[in-house]
C-alpha cells in the first residue's frame, strides 16, 4: 500500500504560506506537486500577459477606426453643408427650371442650342 501524502491541497487552500512552505520542504510528494502548480501558474501569467497585449492592440485599433470615421464624416459633412447654392434657391412650391440651374435658355425658357 502506498503512503502518499494528501495534505498539499488542504494546506494550499486553508493554511498560511509559512505552514505550506514548511511542509513542502519536508515532503517530496508535496514538493513535486508544488512545482507542477508553479509551472501552471507561470503558464497562466504568460497567457494573461499575451491577452493583455492583444486587448491593448484591439483598443488602439478601435481608436484609429473611430478617428478615421470622424475625419471622413467631418470632411463629407462640410462639403455637403457648404454646397447649398441650389438648395437655398428652392422654396416649397417652386419648380426648378433650366435657367435656375444656370443653363442658357431662350425667351420661351427652353434650352438654347447653337
Amino acid at each position: 500500500m502506498d503512503n502518499k501524502c494528501s495534505k498539499y491541497e488542504g494546506l494550499f487552500i486553508f493554511s498560511d504560506e509559512k505552514t505550506l512552505q514548511e511542509h513542502i520542504e519536508s515532503c517530496e510528494e508535496c514538493k513535486h506537486e508544488h512545482e507542477k502548480m508553479q509551472k501552471v501558474s507561470d503558464l497562466l501569467s504568460e497567457v494573461k500577459l499575451y491577452y493583455k497585449g492583444k486587448k491593448q492592440r484591439f483598443k488602439k485599433l478601435k481608436a484609429i477606426c473611430a478617428a478615421f470615421f470622424l475625419v471622413i464624416f467631418s470632411t463629407t459633412s462640410t462639403i455637403v453643408y457648404n454646397d447649398t447654392d441650389v438648395v437655398d434657391s428652392i422654396v416649397y412650391g417652386d419648380t426648378l427650371s433650366a435657367e435656375d440651374l444656370g443653363f442658357p435658355v431662350d425667351d420661351d425658357g427652353l434650352l438654347m442650342v447653337d
